[in-house]
């Protein structure tokens, strides 16, 4: 047995049940297996090309303006 295995099981011996119940279900979240993030296409965000809805397409279209900088490489 490993010694993080010998020294886990030490602690768990010697911790209050909520706290082995917690522990038990953090391990659990750690364990689940979880689908790795997609990144959207192209195709997904033209979905929603010419659909702007609301009143202010002037002014945030200004802000962007007024908060872009010249990009460095």
């Amino acid at each position: 047995m490993s010694p993080i295995k010998k020294e886990l099981l030490a602690a768990i011996e010697a911790a209050p049940d909520e706290a082995i119940e917690q522990t038990l279900q953090f391990l659990n979240t750690l364990l689940q297996e979880t689908s790795p993030l997609r990144p959207g296409s192209g195709k997904s965000i033209l979905r929603h090309a010419g659909k702007w809805q609301g009143d202010d397409f002037e002014e945030c279209l200004q802000a962007v303006y007024d908060s872009r900088s010249d990009a460095e490489f």
